[in-house]
């Protein structure tokens, strides 16, 4: 139930927080370029379980572009 429930200081979710923890580890690793979906996605789920429509909408709900957008 935590990872649906915003958390009243930010905002975000225990799922959203995890997913933009990861895409900043991740992104530091690559010296700053774009994170493939499909690595962001494996490194989530070592935290989270969710399918990768899920990560999609998470992704598009917190303004993360893919696809040099």
């Amino acid at each position: 139930m935590s990872k649906i429930i915003p958390d009243v200081r930010d905002g975000l979710t225990r799922t959203e927080r995890i997913i933009l923890y990861v895409l900043h580890e991740t992104q530091r690793e690559l010296n700053g370029r774009n994170v493939p979906t499909v690595m962001l996605y494996g490194r989530v789920l070592e935290y989270v379980n969710i399918s990768e429509e899920e990560l999609h909408v998470y992704l598009d709900r917190l303004g993360v572009k893919g696809d040099g957008r």
